[in-house]
This record gives structure tokens, sequence and C-alpha cells, in this order.
């Protein structure tokens, strides 16, 4: 751990103590219900006590509900939380999305609609970006976007989308129009997805679950004021969720990976060989790595510097620690690796391959890498500035 100042360490104690205090309580209320519960009613009463202590989004500002944590604080709130074991999964589209993007673009009126509840964990969302022609290249989409009177009419397809089946928000990137440059003709909307016309399908998945949908919208009607930015700002808008989702994702405390003491516990338990030992030591330096790159993101945030291809670097090493560590699990398990068992590891496996893709799949992590840190030109786009209506005639 890097040296604190004595902010920092008041912060760590506070958050500690706090934690300490309520989650086994917590825990303890739970494992003594008489019915299972889904992981999403789980996160939400997590969330709902995180809310009553003042801990829902700590890096919000105080006006929003939040305690106006920069990066150091935030990453102390972090790490504390994975020191206990609190990272539930609740909202990841709500809180490292859909929250910041409403803090930094939407109106008061949004702010004091949609903050509260995303907070209290009363309303979760899901992201409605990706589409089957527009996914590494996200301004290609063509979910379309018209005008009419006070209300938007939304048509098309998207896909990718977790949480959907279980969201009550969504935010939707879509096309208004066709006659400018890609980048130029998008719009940013809110949407209630029990509004009429959405159909959510999920997408089964081959650990057997299903938390990515596609999601079609057909003649869907979103008022006018449920807009982030002016028509035509979509995309400026569309990067503030794109910085936050890297970030989110990127996180060394995200929890996404398999413990490293559970691997160690698992490989003493097994009994293995020096090629086992080597890959264990691979995953705890990967582990590392991460710490110690998002340490340097929060010393430069901390310089007022903005961070450039550190995000794309997290994700890259996130994308290789959470498969090897699934790996290894499965091959320290034996036999029993290829067998369903109640320890999550088989589960964690098959879903390892997913962090090689979302978020940017790793070639375009690295192409970001290749320019902004090596220098190196940029990929040829000629269509970049072409209206988009030729370039979808094409």
């Amino acid at each position: 751990m890097l040296a604190e100042s004595e902010h920092e360490s008041a912060v760590r104690a506070e958050a500690r103590g706090w934690l300490e205090e309520h989650f086994p309580a917590w825990k303890r209320e739970h494992a003594i219900e008489d019915e299972v519960r889904s992981e999403v009613e789980l996160g939400r009463s997590w969330q709902r006590r995180l809310f009553d202590g003042g801990w829902a989004a700590p890096a919000w500002p105080p006006e929003y509900g939040g305690r106006g944590f920069g990066p150091v604080e935030s990453t102390v709130w972090a790490e504390e939380k994975a020191r206990v074991g609190a990272n539930l999964p609740f909202d990841v589209p709500g809180f490292g999305m859909a929250g910041p993007t409403i803090i930094a673009h939407g109106t008061d009126e949004q702010k004091e609609r949609y903050l509260p509840p995303l907070l209290r964990g009363d309303e979760i969302w899901c992201q409605l970006f990706s589409e089957p022609g527009a996914g590494s290249d996200l301004a290609a989409l063509t979910t379309r976007a018209e005008r009419d009177g006070d209300d938007w009419i939304v048509t098309g397809q998207k896909v990718w989308s977790s949480g959907a089946h279980e969201a009550d928000w969504g935010i939707l990137l879509a096309r208004h129009d066709f006659d400018v440059p890609k980048h130029k003709g998008l719009i940013y909307l809110l949407v209630d997805m029990r509004t009429e016309g959405i159909e959510v399908r999920p997408l089964r998945q081959m650990d057997g679950s299903a938390h990515f949908n596609e999601v079609f919208l057909s003649g869907v009607r979103v008022p006018h004021a449920d807009r982030l930015g002016e028509p035509g700002e979509g995309w400026k808008v569309a990067v503030t969720t794109l910085m936050n989702e890297r970030v989110s994702l990127g996180g060394a405390t995200t929890g996404f990976a398999m413990p490293f003491e559970r691997l160690a516990a698992l490989a003493t338990e097994r009994g293995v060989g020096p090629t086992a030992r080597d890959r264990l030591v691979r995953v705890y330096t990967w582990n590392r790595i991460l710490e110690l790159l998002q340490a340097r993101i929060v010393s430069k945030l901390g310089r007022g510097q903005i961070p450039t291809a550190e995000g794309s670097i997290m994700k890259l090493v996130l994308a290789d620690l959470v498969s090897s560590s699934a790996e290894l699990g499965v091959d320290l398990l034996g036999p029993d690796g290829q067998l369903a068992g109640d320890d999550g590891v088989q589960r964690a496996f098959l879903g390892s391959l997913a962090f090689h893709i979302g978020g940017g799949t790793d070639d375009i992590q690295r192409n970001l890498i290749a320019e902004r840190v090596l220098g190196l030109p940029r990929e040829p786009q000629p269509d970049r500035e072409l209206p988009f209506r030729e370039v979808v005639a094409r």
C-alpha cells in the first residue's frame, strides 16, 4: 500500500468501521431467510443499506447524494469493500455509466428525477448502445429516432444489453439525422423499459445463464424531455458514458477475477507441481500490476492530469487476469473441473472470455494504446466525414 495522508487514513478508518458494523449484520439477516433471493434483490437490499448509511455513491457530488470523494478516497472505499467482501454486483450500468453521465449532462430536473431512485436501488438501468452492425464502430449504429411533437419515435435493435430483462430504465443512443457524418447525427435518450414497443429477448450463454439480452424497439415513444444534451450531441454524451464504463471495468478492486487467496487454498488442498505454482505466481503478479496501474491513475488525477491510455491498459490486464485465474481454477480441480459445481469455478471459466470483448475488445484497446502511447498513426477512416446515408448505401 502506498503511503497515505492523514485525511486518507481517516477515510479508511471511517469506511472500515462502518463496513465492519453493517456488512456482517446484513449478511446475518439474509442468511436466515427461508426463500432464496435473486442477486438483484440482494444487491438492491445492500444498496439501500448503503444509502441509509450515506455510502450509496461516495464519489458523487454531495448535492446529488454523494460525499464528493476524489479518486484517492474512492480507491480507499473500494479497497475496504473488497477487504470484507462487500463488492456485491448491483446495477453496474446505473452507477458506472448512467449516473455519472446524468450528473455531467443532465438538467436539474433530470438529476432530481433520476439520481435519488438510482442511489436507493429503487430503479436499475441498462445500456442500449451496441447493435448487430455497430459494436466496435459504435458510431455506425442505425437505430432511428424521429421527432413527433414532444416525443421521439425510436425503432431499431440493440444487443449485448446487460441486465435489460431486469432494468427499469435504459440509456439509449440512436440516430436522428442520416444526412450528416456518423458521429454528428446521434441523440442520447433515457428510456423507460416498460414503454410499449420494447421487447427484451435474453441471450442464453454457454454457462446456462442469460445475463445479456437483445432489445427490439418498435415505434417506442420517448419524451423530448428525456434526452441528455441536444440532438446531434449524442456522441459527445456517449463518450462520457464510455469513459466511465472503461474505468468501472478496469478498476483493480472490482472483484471480477477469482480471488488469489482462493486459488492458493485450492492449490494447497490439491497438491500441485511447479507448473501450477508458476501459474499461481503469474496470477498474483497480474493482481499487483492492476493495483499499481490503479495507483498510477489515482496519482495522475490527483495532480490534475487526465489519464490517456491507462484505462485501456488496465482493461487488457483485467481480461488476462480474469481468464488466467479462471483457467487455473478449473485446472486445479482436475477431472472435477469438467463438472458444474457449486463453487462457481466453472461458471467463472465459461464467463471469462466475455472480458476480452465487453467494454471494448482487446484489439480496440491495443489500437488506442498504439495511437496514444506509441504515437502510431490512426487507422484510416474514409467514412468519417461522409454523410451517413452514403455510408449505409455502400
